[in-house]
């Protein structure tokens, strides 16, 4: 493979880029390493929204890998701003408990909430909550989704993530969700210039076709793709999106980018 044009940023994404199942793949943080003694910035760009920035923040630290909170951009991160720009004090989550740290600013709220905000609930989207989410919506919440990712990995299996979930809603109410995660431009904006870089400048990694390659080349920006996480050689196979690089994890790109 021919060497890959130096970038000037990197935009990783974190469960199954860097780590399985809570086990760091091999590599990852020599390679993290490597770029920062290189001089190229990174921001972690992850839909995970099961905890909050600080807690991802911890997890970095225990492996090995240093990164503030202030580095970290997450679909919550992002949905706050958004309630906030917009004037939403009464909102309904749809989130783990961990998870409403970040909603700390607004009044949380099952009845007549002004937005209900879908994330991550996992187990807990039962029937009964998804029928009130349904009637919220109805009655004319406003409707944000942290992310639309269709399946995620975990425990060796692939599971239903967020956006089928979404997608229900979108198909019962005849409403679209505002997504303020990955694929959004405000993410992946919000990520690159805090590097003081252009979209144009930066790569993304990740293991997601949709949400990590297909969302970041729609705006410009390189697409380097793991084989490591929910990567499935037939979805590449059977898709038009093409990853600008595809390797077999993260910790092979310093070779090809650095030279």
């Amino acid at each position: 493979m021919e060497t890959t044009p130096r970038v000037a940023g990197l935009l990783l994404d974190l469960d199954g880029t860097l780590y399985e199942d809570d086990a760091l793949i091999p590599g990852v943080a020599e390679a993290i390493a490597a770029f920062r003694d290189g001089a190229v910035p990174i921001r972690f760009v992850t839909n995970t929204t099961r905890v909050p920035r600080a807690t991802i923040a911890r997890w970095l630290d225990g492996y090995g890998i240093a990164a503030g909170a202030n580095d970290i951009f997450t679909p919550t991160f992002a949905a706050v701003s958004w309630l906030r720009e917009h004037g939403m004090r009464r909102v309904s989550v749809c989130l783990p408990e961990g998870s409403l740290d970040e909603f700390g600013e607004f009044e949380l709220v099952e009845d007549a909430p002004e937005a209900v905000v879908i994330g991550d609930l996992g187990a807990a989207w039962t029937f009964e909550r998804l029928n009130r989410v349904f009637r919220r919506l109805l009655d004319g919440a406003g409707f944000v989704a942290l992310h639309r990712n269709r399946y995620w990995k975990t425990g060796g299996e692939l599971l239903l993530d967020v956006g089928a979930f979404v997608a229900a809603l979108e198909f019962a109410t005849g409403r679209e969700a505002t997504l303020v995660g990955k694929p959004s431009r405000a993410m992946f904006e919000a990520a690159t210039r805090s590097m003081g870089l252009a979209l144009d400048q930066v790569a993304m990694v990740g293991d997601d076709l949709q949400a990590d390659i297909a969302g970041s080349q729609a705006l410009g920006c390189r697409a380097f793709m793991v084989r490591t996480g929910k990567f499935r050689a037939e979805e590449l196979q059977a898709s038009a999106i093409e990853p600008d690089v595809v390797v077999d994890s993260l910790a092979a790109l310093p070779g090809l980018l650095l030279g």
